[in-house]
């Protein structure tokens, strides 16, 4: 009964069962990612959606895919893949509050944070 609930009164919870229908009606899959979001247009080729695989977090989608829904180009990733340069890193998606976040040297959220000697505090006489 709760994950119906959630399903219908939430849509951060994956997709909900207006869109689970309006994705059955009226959408076409095109492909998924690494992740196991799933892709979709209309027949008509106008309208682009992803159903995300868990957490609905726009950064979980990858640079190419993210290209397509917003008709930079017109073939998606599975039909025309972006040629990768060696230097370029996967994608991750935005860790920001999570434990894996990046924190610069000196950030006081460092399991051991570097002492700042680039400045001596005023003290006064």
């Amino acid at each position: 009964m709760k994950s119906f609930l959630l399903r219908v009164l939430t849509w951060w919870n994956s997709q909900t069962i207006n869109t689970q229908v309006w994705t059955w009606l009226y959408g076409e899959e095109v492909g998924k990612d690494d992740q196991g979001n799933i892709f979709y247009q209309s027949k008509d080729g106008k309208r682009r959606w992803v159903i995300y695989n868990g957490v609905s977090e726009a950064s979980r989608v990858s640079p190419e895919w993210h290209g397509w829904l917003h008709h930079t180009w017109a073939e998606p990733p599975t039909k025309a893949p972006l040629p990768t340069r060696p230097w370029e890193k996967p994608h991750l998606p935005n860790l920001t509050g999570t434990p894996e976040a990046y924190h610069p040297q000196g950030s006081l959220y460092r399991a051991e944070p570097v002492a700042r000697r680039d400045y001596e505090a005023w003290q006064p006489e």
